[in-house]
């Protein structure tokens, strides 16, 4: 293999990747990239085994070949060096200067030169292909809002796997997300471009979907997705770069029945005084068991009400609040929420309107923005003594 290729490209591309490299691994070659020309392009690779990213970066081919080194050190040295060219000669251990069969990758940019000991690439393992199943569009912009209103949600303690991922639901023209870790619940609901023949349901883990979402975030054309819940996994085809995970196994839980269907107080408020009031009460909250209470009070002929935010910490002291509600359903209510909850759902809700939707202390709180259908997000209250 030889050939060249731009600093910035080179490091871009493994900056890609570099997501799927394992950390920590029982099989060193995956903390390697795979190297590989690919119809004049240079083709970059990265597994931990649970997901697989493979991209492609322009380059001038001089001659065909494949090597596998380790990413993290590539990566250094390519991110120290200038914006220039870079040079990449597939050689053996010698300083011969012949080329084929090797296991050494020379790299030169300007006056630099480095080697740096790599692996065959036929022990890489192999990045599957995923050319059955369910193949459909999905807008960028619509992927990117419902991974980033759901994908928190999920668990990261792995003694339920299926709830440490993203249940992808594809029917008609819908495209339903949906998380949860046992204390909090968010679905959202979005359109795809052409309607789906038959309905799927997959459970993709959540740190793919981040990828996805990273990836995502400068792209213009739709993604195109293929689920095959049948091999277990799932394919994402962005521009230039190629995502395969594996799915996971088993039933995510029937979340409608867990959205509260009647309320007894609603209140529709100003997100950006309710995000700056919760930011102050968890100054006290994170030093009296991350408990913040929520009081809603109607105002009589009025339909607006008051809502007071407050958190208090027997060593520390304790902070009040009082926002105005714009426009308020039913009786007084009051309800108290772990604050990192309540922060994680007001961040990213972004801007505008948010409705609070109560029943009692002992139920779940559901919070939706207050111009849209499309997001709910359900958490489970603190118990406290008023």
């Amino acid at each position: 293999m030889k050939l060249s290729c731009l600093q910035e490209n080179l490091a871009r591309g493994l900056g890609v990747v570099g997501r799927a490299v394992a950390s920590r691994s029982t099989l060193p070659i995956t903390q390697n990239v795979l190297l590989r020309t690919d119809q004049g392009m240079l083709m970059l690779s990265a597994t931990n085994l649970e997901i697989a990213i493979t991209t492609w970066i322009g380059a001038m081919i001089e001659e065909e070949g494949a090597i596998t080194v380790p990413h993290r050190l590539l990566a250094d040295w390519v991110n120290t060096r200038p914006s220039d060219r870079i040079d990449l000669d597939l050689q053996g251990p010698g300083d011969d200067g012949e080329t084929g069969g090797g296991n050494v990758l020379h790299l030169s940019c300007g006056r630099a030169v480095t080697r740096i000991n790599g692996a065959d690439a036929a022990d890489f393992p192999p990045v599957p292909q995923v050319d059955t199943g369910l193949a459909t569009d999905i807008d960028p912009s619509v992927l990117r809002s419902g991974i980033g209103l759901v994908a928190f949600s999920a668990a990261t303690d792995e003694s339920r796997p299926v709830l440490t991922g993203v249940e992808l639901k594809l029917q008609e023209s819908d495209l339903v997300m949906a998380a949860a870790d046992g204390f909090r619940l968010a679905v959202y609901k979005g359109e795809l471009p052409q309607p789906v023949e038959q309905e799927i349901k997959v459970i993709v883990p959540a740190r793919t979907m981040n990828e996805i979402q990273r990836l995502a975030s400068e792209q213009s054309g739709p993604v195109k997705v293929t689920l095959s819940p049948e091999r277990g996994q799932a394919l994402f085809k962005l521009e230039h770069v190629e995502v395969v995970s594996q799915l996971l196994q088993g039933s995510f839980p029937n979340y409608d029945q867990l959205i509260p269907e009647r309320f007894e107080t609603r209140a529709v408020m100003e997100l950006d005084d309710l995000k700056r009031a919760t930011q102050s009460a968890s100054v006290f909250a994170r030093d009296g068991s991350n408990i913040v209470r929520l009081e809603m009070m109607p105002q009589e002929d009025a339909e607006g009400g008051q809502l007071k935010v407050s958190a208090r910490s027997e060593e520390v002291g304790d902070s009040l609040d009082e926002l105005d509600i714009d426009q308020m359903d039913g009786e007084d209510a009051k309800i108290a929420f772990n604050v990192r909850y309540l922060q994680d759902i007001l961040n990213v809700l972004g801007r505008g309107k948010v409705a609070i939707e109560v029943t009692n202390s002992s139920s779940p709180g559901v919070f939706r923005p207050a111009d849209s259908d499309r997001y709910v997000h359900v958490v489970m209250p603190m118990y406290v003594q008023w």
